[in-house]
């Protein structure tokens, strides 16, 4: 909603054009999405991504989504409540409208070749090229203390993510083109340094609708900050979460996003409920106040989620289903991942007879 960058005024423009190409030739294209399962998913995974694989999924893309189990390691996180989150994310995707019968859902874990894949393309990038990462740069800076190996090599790992499958299409955010760039760069090397014709297509960044969305508290929505409101929450939880979000004093409604931050993220999160625009918003609420601007975001979030809510309650009384979704995705996954590795063997002469 706020002004962007020439660069991301550039990126934006040849997403359209790519939108247009994908609604014209859906069956050309094959995408890769997926979240870390840290925690439960929440609004803004609805908005920037969920929403939009479904979008791309009910126009005929193949799309494929995975639940990235082994970078939860990046957070030193271990995981006893592993299987729960898991299967509540399957939820979420099931109940938002992903079909398993026309997508595919895995997790890193269940699928070794994807990772063995890490090891060739680490060759294909230096150790600068990892330090310049900005996420691996973020955390370096937030922790004080320098990455571990796998949050150093998690761009590669992402890249690993995309060419298992050639996937061609990466529904990001702007925060996420950086890692696009590295899987074109690693897929780009490894054509011109081991194959005659191209083995991995060096896929497009497609941004998402919602490219970025604000939590409740004006920093980036987040899992592991707490600052957004889970698309399994109660009414009354997702009410007493925008009652809680910061505004100022002043009574009139107005959309400044430099001066009045709190209530322009309030707008924002409405607008990408309802499709409003942010000023016509803001003029419409005008002198009822913040108070009045956080019932109407309540109101529209509830009645959107309702449906998905409902939906999610009843896949999570039957656990076996959601892992019969996971086991089909899995076994799907090491299909193509087995596939990819072995033209990779191929490729760098590991062919030998006892494979």
């Amino acid at each position: 909603m706020s002004d962007r960058t020439p660069s991301q005024q550039a990126a934006l423009d040849r997403s359209a054009l790519l939108e247009q190409r994908v609604h014209s030739e859906p069956h050309r294209f094959r995408v890769l999405s997926g979240d870390r399962p840290t925690g439960p998913l929440h609004v803004g995974h609805y908005f920037g991504t969920l929403a939009n694989r479904v979008r791309l999924q009910n126009i005929g893309v193949e799309v494929i989504v995975l639940i990235a189990d082994y970078q939860v390691l990046t957070d030193q996180r271990t995981g006893r409540d592993l299987p729960a989150t898991v299967r509540g994310i399957v939820a979420d995707y099931v109940a938002a409208g992903l079909d398993p019968t026309r997508s595919t859902i895995f997790t890193h874990s269940a699928v070794p070749a994807l990772n063995e894949l890490v090891l060739p393309f680490l060759s294909l990038v230096s150790d600068a090229e990892l330090h310049r990462n900005p996420t691996v740069k973020a955390e370096t800076d937030a922790t004080g203390r320098p990455p571990t190996g796998l949050m150093l090599t998690y761009p590669v790992h992402q890249a690993a993510d995309i060419l298992f499958c050639r996937a061609n299409l990466v529904p990001v955010g702007f925060d996420q083109l950086p890692h696009i760039e590295t899987t074109r760069v690693i897929a780009r090397r490894f054509n011109e340094r081991y194959t005659e014709r191209p083995l991995f297509p060096e896929p497009a960044p497609l941004l998402t609708r919602t490219p970025m969305l604000m939590g409740l508290d004006g920093h980036k929505m987040s899992k592991t900050r707490g600052n957004g409101i889970a698309l399994g929450a109660t009414e009354d939880e997702t009410a007493a979460m925008i009652r809680r979000a910061p505004t100022d004093s002043d009574r009139q409604v107005t959309y400044d996003p430099a001066r009045r931050p709190g209530i322009a993220n309030l707008i924002e999160l409405l607008c990408t409920v309802t499709g409003d625009e942010p000023r016509q918003l803001a003029d419409q609420i005008g002198h009822r106040g913040a108070g009045h601007l956080k019932q109407e975001l309540t109101g529209a979030l509830n009645k959107l989620l309702r449906p998905l809510r409902r939906r999610r309650m009843e896949l999570l009384t039957d656990p076996g289903y959601l892992d019969r979704v996971l086991n089909a995705g899995n076994a799907h996954a090491r299909r193509l991942a087995d596939e990819t590795l072995a033209e990779v063997h191929d490729a760098l002469g590991m062919t030998y007879p006892n494979r």
